[in-house]
């Protein structure tokens, strides 16, 4: 019996990175060219009439395909950590907020605010990557599929839990029927917050409708079960 237990763990370890190695190619390598080629593709539509537009996104693009080889190559000597090294979470999520704003295609603002900084060091570097995994997917869904123009970020530490928040204007979808609105990669990536959360011992709620915006708020506690 004890075999078949230590076989069982085994195989749901195994389990779990396969979807943590492809939760980590969506929100690295997946997004950076999904960049890429939004810029490549506004630059191919502006060529003729506002060329100089195009070469604007042309730089743009050789820009982001520079930053994506630099964050893969850091990928691969250190997935976990890379976001975060030698940044605090509070500072890795106000550069997310930036670069995400820089790569949207239309105007977008996004304003990013959090408690003091003295909170976050309680956080393991598990805790740490996985909240600034799951901002990058909140901003990314606003961003790609929302079409937001607007994005409040907000990170706060309170009690024993640390609590994001992402909200967009956006045009909002339904939770019941989300392939019918952003398709695979917007269900690819609630599901990710989804499973993120859970694997680091908290809880998420996804509030949307229709032309009214979406609202992601996770609550995860600072020692995780089992600490």
């Amino acid at each position: 019996l004890s075999a078949e237990h230590t076989l069982a763990a085994a195989r749901l370890a195994t389990i779990e990175e396969r979807n943590r190695l492809a939760r980590e190619i969506h929100d690295t390598l997946a997004q950076g060219l999904a960049a890429i080629t939004l810029q490549l593709e506004t630059a191919d539509a502006l060529a003729t009439s506002r060329p100089e537009r195009a070469r604007e996104a042309t730089r743009r693009a050789l820009d982001l395909a520079r930053s994506n080889l630099k964050e893969a190559r850091r990928s691969v000597m250190d997935l976990r950590a890379a976001p975060l090294q030698n940044h605090t979470l509070p500072e890795a999520l106000a550069t997310l907020a930036q670069r995400s704003r820089e790569d949207a295609a239309a105007a977008l603002t996004i304003h990013f605010s959090c408690s003091p900084d003295r909170v976050f060091p309680q956080l393991s570097t598990r805790l740490e990557v996985g909240i600034y995994r799951i901002a990058q997917e909140a901003l990314a869904n606003a961003c790609k599929h929302a079409l937001a123009q607007h994005i409040e970020m907000t990170l706060t530490g309170e009690d024993e839990y640390v609590d994001l928040v992402v909200q967009d204007d956006g045009r909002g979808f339904d939770p019941d029927n989300v392939a019918q609105i952003g398709g695979e990669g917007q269900h690819f990536g609630l599901t990710g917050m989804n499973e993120r959360v859970k694997l680091l011992g908290g809880t998420i709620s996804i509030q949307s409708e229709l032309g009214a915006g979406t609202r992601i708020a996770a609550r995860v506690p600072y020692h995780e079960k089992g600490q």
